[in-house]
């Protein structure tokens, strides 16, 4: 069984992904925790049922890339579904590491992240309390996590390498995995994007969203072709899958003319029109994976004017910059892990490294080391990632300064959809000047809504740019080609800004009320402390008391049920008494003193035997568990503000109505680091050393208007007034208008496939069902329609079976795509198992057995397996005392299950005359080739999908898999060799020995 279920992404508009997988034995799967640009909650309802109903039974987590489409909920499930944390949880290292950036900046940077509470939540009646009326347009926040809480929830992430699989650990709560196996390979898209190969026993799932099989700069192609055959066959582990689960994005997109190439000179082209009438350019992109595809083509733009001897190139004279709040850790990132991108990103850095040996000469002058003039010339500035132009800003105060000054500038910026970040401020600072350009890195569909009134500025942009009303200017490239910028005619463009206020008053009220009611609904699980959730004392900072001493002074009524609502709490917390029997089931032997009998009658699973708690040692086959983060050196632990998060980062969380030191509070452990991290800055930017952000470990650059330039940008950053508040909180939002004069342009840099990377691979992969998810509608049915028509998924496949195996779910809608969804499960014998003979066909264990099918009960299976001889004295006793037909409908309640046992002897005769032997197994020609040529015959391809082997004999291989051999009307006498002579009888040999031949009888 193999059940597929879209949470979110499928044929919508929002680029997010979340998906569930549903195998045999109760086995679940979530793949991608998602959220996109609007971090509406509403968008989340999936994943709260799923907490509700599949989050106590899932099996392990899978995250595929470091993109906020991926998994900009997964602190938002970390922190408030209690188990979640308790899942194993996979993915690529760089995706731990550049997912963990990621996060960082996004809830430093916009408050809506943080999740705002719904309004029918806050109206639940609480404990001991009554209804309580809201104000609907109240929107409070949940508190986010801290940094710290987000490096922590990342290093509980297991990392995987490509290409090798893995035998996930089940969670405390999950079936048996039954052999279940991981394999993560190379999606391209992103640093670590991943396509999942999943094997269940018979399935074999194939789970592809946002790949790219383009090679690029910083990022090989997807892992699909296998490069040693010259690449025109997938690779056996992706090839003929149960299904493949694949993302619609991009199937009306015809490819660019001219490669990667051709896009990177666009994109430099579109820069030098606007430098050269001294206006800005913005980029906006992500803030920890296509970011660096970008970074490395303007990087290595500035490095070659500055080295092509072109005094006049507008390049020389303008200043490049990247702008991210964690811009930083990024990079560090990316620079230790180039084993991850592209070959000639590693031959780069091994050249740098000989250069670095051979020319690099070093003088030093007042502590500081600049490079040689001949090392300029010579174009060896550094690895791929050491940056000598490209300036990192990561605050404020310093993307305003950059913005108020004037001349030529490149600024690329975090995040593509201009919702948050530091794009969005530098938009709204240019966007005024008609010399300065904005370059938009991806499409955004058609323009649809994110919701029913507010469009964000992305796709606002890109719907001006689409329709194009006020003109378009054509700017002449270095190669002649017309380079198209729309102008935005002066309309007003519109900002929704989202703000943080603390809360006071009933407001705090309200928020108080609502945490201890879902603490005492978490309490009601299983395997739950409410740990995870904020306590309603932790809630309350001193700012916040302070300011609503007074009402609550004046309100002792509010005052009491508060109190009253904290101690029934409590009290709960305590004895844990508060629990019908039918919502403890069978744990109520241990929950509740006093009672030692449950009825077990008509219970199923768990609810059958008595509860059992036992504390699970992770360990395998070969002992206990090894963490590896216990064994990092300095330089490789993951630190934020100075302390190391193996250990999790954070204190342990003080529960409800336990007290609690002053040192111990949770408010004073939070701002601590804060506290110290302004002072650290502080005495780094007091510091007379000035280090240029991306040299390596021992080299620090100065060079001219550069050093200059950090002279410029350290001063003012000590009144960087960025101070979210910090407690409970809620948002407000207002809106501004900009009346737009800059010029918008659009180059390609998503990273996606295309139409034609569809069409060709989808037939090489061969699925025997496709599931398209990951797109809007409009592109989903397009390629579902080309897919059931052409009939592309597996070559010589009816219309009528293609039409039934192309799968477009919307969300919420479950499809079964097993391999076959009339099976049934049997149990063989154990005399039946004993007569098995198995045949080894490419690593898989094949059989074939005749049986006879009878319905057994389970009781009576279980004697039979347990006492093994004593069973025929057992049915001989059990045949004297035949029930009555009265007794056998009331007996009819007994679960009867399917066995295959050994046919008896007079029916074996008649069946091994009927069976035929049976081939299984799949040629390849290049493989029969190979075998045939180490032998001492002569084999070469001859025309498209044949095989000649000695000139004499001919091999064949159909669109259906069904091998033809054909052989010349010589006499054996003509040939003066033996190995000649028996050309025929070899080759059919060969290909005998490749497959397994098994029979029924």
């Amino acid at each position: 069984m193999f059940n597929f279920t879209p949470l979110l992404g499928a044929q919508s508009s929002s680029p997010a992904s979340q998906s569930l997988l549903e195998l045999d034995g109760g086995v679940k799967v979530l793949i991608d925790v998602g959220w996109d640009e609007s971090f509406d909650v509403s968008k989340l309802h999936a994943l709260e049922r799923l907490n509700a109903r599949h989050i106590p039974s899932l099996s392990i987590v899978l995250l595929t890339h470091a993109t906020s489409s991926h998994l900009a909920a997964f602190a938002h499930c970390c922190k408030n579904f209690p188990l979640f944390t308790q899942i194993p949880i996979y993915a690529t290292t760089p995706v731990i590491s550049l997912g963990r950036t990621l996060l960082q900046d996004i809830y430093s940077s916009t408050p809506l992240a943080s999740t705002i509470i719904p309004t029918a939540a806050l109206a639940k009646p609480s404990y001991a309390s009554g209804p309580v009326s809201i104000d609907a347009s109240l929107e409070l926040l949940l508190q986010p996590p801290t940094p710290e809480e987000i490096a922590s929830y990342f290093s509980l992430i297991h990392p995987l390498k490509y290409s090798q699989p893995h035998e996930p650990l089940p969670s405390a709560f999950s079936p048996p995995l039954n052999g279940l196996k991981i394999t993560a390979y190379n999606a391209g898209h992103t640093l670590g994007g991943t396509i999942w190969h999943i094997q269940h026993g018979m399935e074999s799932i194939v789970y592809a969203v946002d790949w790219n099989q383009v090679r690029e700069n910083v990022l090989g192609g997807a892992a699909w072709l296998d490069g040693s055959g010259g690449g025109a066959e997938v690779i056996e582990q992706l090839r003929k899958p149960t299904a493949l689960v694949c993302s619609s994005k991009g199937a009306e997109r015809n490819p660019l003319s001219g490669g990667r190439k051709k896009r990177d000179d666009l994109l430099l082209d579109m820069i030098r029109t606007t430098i050269s009438r001294g206006g800005t350019v913005l980029i906006p992109t992500d803030t920890s994976a296509r970011v660096l595809e970008i970074a490395y083509i303007l990087e290595h733009a500035w490095r070659k004017e500055y080295t092509s001897g072109d005094v006049d190139s507008p390049f020389r004279n303008t200043k490049l910059y990247l702008a991210s709040r964690n811009v930083g850790a990024t990079m560090r990132y990316a620079r230790s892990m180039i084993e991850w991108m592209d070959e000639n990103i590693v031959r780069e850095l091994e050249a740098d490294d000989n250069a670095t040996a051979s020319n690099r000469q070093h003088k030093r002058t007042d502590s500081k080391q600049t490079i040689s003039r001949e090392t300029q010339s010579n174009g060896n500035f550094g690895g791929p990632f050491d940056f000598q132009f490209l300036r990192l800003l990561e605050r404020r105060s310093q993307v305003q300064r950059i913005t108020s000054s004037k001349g030529p500038r490149v600024i690329v910026a975090s995040d593509a959809s201009l919702e948050w970040g530091f794009s969005r401020e530098i938009l709204y600072r240019i966007g005024s000047d008609a010399s300065n350009m904005v370059v938009l890195t991806e499409g955004f569909g058609n323009g649809s809504q994110i919701d029913d009134e507010y469009n964000t500025v992305s796709q606002t942009l890109w719907g001006w740019y689409q329709e194009r009303r006020d003109g378009v200017a054509l700017e002449n490239g270095v190669d002649g080609q017309n380079l198209e910028q729309v102008y935005s005619g002066g309309r007003n463009l519109l900002f929704r800004d989202a703000e943080r206020v603390a809360l006071a008053g009933k407001e705090l009220l309200s928020y108080q009320q609502y945490l201890a009611t879902r603490r005492r609904l978490q309490n009601t699980m299983p395997m739950n402390n409410g740990a995870h959730l904020e306590t309603t004392g932790d809630a309350i900072d001193d700012t916040s008391s302070t300011s609503s001493s007074s009402s609550e002074e004046s309100d002792p009524e509010r005052q009491g049920k508060a109190l009253n609502t904290s101690a029934a709490v409590a009290h709960m917390n305590r004895n844990k008494t508060g629990l019908n029997k039918e919502t403890l089931g069978v744990n109520v032997l241990l929950r509740q003193p006093g009672v030692y009998d449950y009825d077990v009658r008509g219970k199923k699973g768990r609810e059958q035997i008595f509860p059992f708690v036992s504390k699970r040692r992770r360990a395998d086959d070969f002992g206990e568990l090894i963490r590896p983060e216990e064994y990092l050196r300095a330089e490789e632990r993951d630190e934020v503000d100075g302390q190391d998060m193996r250990d999790g980062g954070t204190g342990k969380q003080t529960k409800l109505g336990q007290k609690r030191k002053w040192g111990e509070s949770d408010l004073q452990n939070e701002s601590a680091p804060k506290c110290s991290a302004m002072v650290n800055k502080r005495r780094q930017l007091g510091s007379k050393l000035k280090v240029t952000e991306g040299t390596r470990s021992g080299e620090i650059k100065v060079n001219g208007h550069q050093e200059a330039e950090n002279d410029d940008l350290s001063e003012g950053s000590d009144s960087d007034t960025e101070d979210p508040a910090s407690g409970p909180s809620k948002v407000t939002f207002s809106q501004s208008h900009l009346e737009t004069n800059l010029r918008i342009a659009y180059v390609d840099f998503s990273g996606l496939h295309d139409q034609r990377s569809l069409f060709m691979l989808i037939p090489l992969i061969q699925p025997r069902k496709l599931i398209l998810i990951g797109g809007n509608i409009a592109a989903t049915t397009a390629l579902a329609t080309e897919c059931r028509q052409k009939a592309i998924i597996s070559p010589g496949q009816l219309a009528e079976e293609a039409e039934e195996n192309v799968f477009t779910p919307a969300n919420g809608q479950t499809v079964n795509a097993s391999v076959d969804t009339n099976a049934w499960m049997l149990k063989l014998s154990p005399n039946l198992v004993r007569r098995l003979k198995w045949q080894n066909v490419r690593g898989l264990g094949v059989v074939t057995l005749t049986g006879n099918l009878a319905a057994m009960a389970v009781q009576e299976q279980e004697i039979s397996e347990n006492t093994g001889k004593k069973r025929p004295k057992l049915l001989k006793a059990d045949s004297e005392e035949q029930p009555s037909t009265d007794e056998k409908v009331v007996n009819d309640h007994q679960e009867l299950a399917p066995v295959l046992d050994v046919l008896p002897a007079n029916m074996a005769a008649a069946t091994r005359s009927v069976a035929q032997p049976l081939h299984v197994g799949d040629l390849r020609l290049a493989d029969l080739r190979k075998i045939l040529q180490a032998t001492g015959h002569n084999a070469e391809f001859r025309g498209e999908g044949t095989l000649l082997i000695d000139g004499l004999v001919a091999v064949r291989k159909s669109a259906t898999g069904k091998i033809e051999i054909e052989s010349g009307g010589f006499g054996f006498s003509d040939f003066p060799t033996q190995t000649y002579e028996g050309s025929f009888y070899a080759v059919k040999q060969k290909i005998y020995d490749g497959l397994a031949v098994i029979a029924g009888g």
